[in-house]
């Protein structure tokens, strides 16, 4: 899908203002959490100590208060109606009143801040992807087969976990909404980046044709629906779930390149 440039600047700018919220939030938590975010931000963004510029003494950051008050403002409408949405799956989109009660702001204050409801469902899905890519950091990139396999469903299944009330209202009239849709799409190409990361060696095997078509299965293998039909329509537990995904994969993959070596 081409983005016009419009549009990629408003996503820019969703993105980073809900940054922003979570960095808040992370800051203000015990030591280890803020630095742990803070890495993870870091390898989000791609910086890097050698790519950061050199200066005698940091200067200070003058944030505007104003605007650091409307940010928050944003952030907890965009949970508010987060948190609806959880309680209520089947109701894609409360109405202004719900959200203003649960934000504790007046229905005045969300249109001050988003032109419509629209924008505001818009506005929670980057929010969420930017809040997944902090919550769900690569790990064991270099572990064994086995490792990698179990780490990258337990990371799948807790942004699955915590997601799927958001990606059920994202997919309500969807064809409609090329705005939704382009974010749909980010998720999904995210999930099938990180798997072509955790599972490099295994790919590697494979001619690029063959490569696209097991990324296509996986993605579609852990896909948000496959997680909850496991939770909801079959009654099966985190772990149970984890394990069918963990067994799935392990099939599917085709055989670590150590493992071809003779003894």
């Amino acid at each position: 899908m081409q983005l016009s440039s419009t549009f990629q600047a408003a996503l820019a700018l969703n993105q980073e203002s809900y940054c922003i919220g979570i960095a808040n939030i992370c800051i203000s938590g015990p030591y280890p959490a803020r630095m742990a975010f803070h890495g993870e931000l870091a390898a989000e963004m791609n910086w890097t100590d050698d790519a950061a510029p050199a200066a005698a003494a940091p200067k200070p950051i003058r944030m505007d208060g104003r605007r650091l008050r409307s940010e928050r403002t944003k952030q907890l409408i965009i949970e508010a109606y987060l948190d609806l949405i959880r309680e209520n799956p089947s109701v894609p989109m409360p109405t202004a009143a719900e959200i203003a009660a649960r934000a504790g702001y007046s229905v005045r204050s969300i249109f001050e801040r988003f032109p419509d409801l629209h924008t505001l469902r818009v506005a929670a899905a980057d929010y969420s992807l930017a809040h997944a890519a902090a919550l769900a950091p690569a790990r064991d990139v270099d572990g064994d087969r086995a490792t990698r396999i179990r780490s990258q469903v337990e990371t799948r299944a807790g942004t699955c976990e915590r997601g799927v009330a958001l990606w059920r209202a994202l997919l309500f009239n969807v064809d409609e909404n090329d705005a939704l849709k382009a974010r749909i799409k980010i998720a999904r190409d995210r999930t099938i980046q990180r798997m072509e990361l955790m599972y490099r060696p295994e790919l590697s095997m494979l001619s690029l044709i063959e490569r696209r078509n097991l990324l296509i299965a996986l993605e579609a293998v852990t896909d948000i629906e496959s997680w909850a039909r496991m939770r909801d329509m079959h009654g099966l537990s985190f772990a149970e779930s984890c394990g069918v995904w963990i067994r799935a994969i392990d099939r599917i993959l085709p055989p670590t390149p150590q493992e071809l070596a003779p003894s």
